[in-house]
């Protein structure tokens, strides 16, 4: 019989919704509907199949407040696709709910450390969920700031299509204080840009990119110098000295014999 796993699917109710309560509040288009819902099935479907190979059969109390992060996310990105179509996101509700979502993400990681429930899975589950509300928030300020700013929220998926290519970036990376420092940097300047005017804004998000590239660049160095083996240069192999070979004389045929016969060698 297949297990049924309800935690995601409860997920994407609770994201279908948030999206009507926002319909029904401050109005959404279908390009907002279609973000948000879009979002909402991608990650139900993902992280059923996160569980599936997991071999887990329910989401954990940490996964549960990772879940209810998504589901914020979700919603901003459908503010942020409605302001695609014309029609400017709120920005006091669109700050209001990233604020939530960021303020969530010190909570999963206590609770799973409480409960003893931390799992890999979680912690994909919950670096996901930031990478995604940083793209989103980098797509909302990119108006004002200009479109380099999409290199904040791009810098990870940007790293997981190096590795595709670099067998070596798929290593393990050691946990790293400042890496979360980083990540979390970005996501409260990012907020700060929506509310700032343009110069200071780009200037705020400009010192923060510069982080994220050291950070990135600390995990890509480390990777490199404790790459495996196989991917390491091997040396030229230097060349084999020349064996000498006894070369065997064939035996001389004897000479014919007779009349005006005249010798020969063989194989001339």
């Amino acid at each position: 019989m297949r297990t049924v796993r309800t935690g995601p699917s409860v997920g994407l109710a609770a994201q279908i919704v948030l999206l009507a309560v926002l319909a029904g509040t401050v109005g959404l288009s279908g390009v907002g509907w279609l973000a948000g819902a879009g979002y909402g099935v991608v990650s139900c479907v993902a992280l059923t199949r996160g569980l599936r190979r997991a071999g887990a059969l329910r989401l954990g109390p940490a996964d549960r407040v990772t879940l209810s992060r998504s589901v914020l996310v979700g919603a901003v990105t459908a503010l942020v696709a409605d302001g695609t179509a014309g029609r400017p996101a709120p920005v006091a509700l669109l700050v209001g709910l990233t604020a939530v979502a960021l303020a969530l993400d010190a909570v999963d990681g206590r609770v799973a450390r409480r409960t003893g429930t931390a799992s890999a899975l979680g912690a994909r589950f919950d670096m996901e969920v930031d990478a995604f509300l940083l793209l989103v928030l980098s797509a909302q300020v990119t108006p004002a700031v200009g479109p380099w700013v999409l290199a904040v929220g791009g810098m990870r998926y940007a790293f997981v299509v190096a590795g595709w290519a670099l067998p070596w970036m798929r290593g393990t990376l050691p946990p790293r204080l400042w890496r979360k420092v980083v990540a979390a940097t970005q996501g409260v300047v990012l907020v700060a840009a929506v509310l700032l005017p343009a110069t200071p804004a780009a200037l705020l998000v400009a010192a923060a990119l510069v982080l994220l590239v050291e950070s990135f660049g600390r995990d890509v160095l480390w990777l490199w110098r404790h790459r495996p083996l196989r991917h390491r240069h091997r040396p030229a192999a230097l060349p084999a000295r020349p064996v000498a070979v006894a070369v065997s004389t064939p035996p001389r045929p004897p000479a014919l014999v007779g009349g005006g016969a005249r010798a020969e060698r063989w194989g001339h």
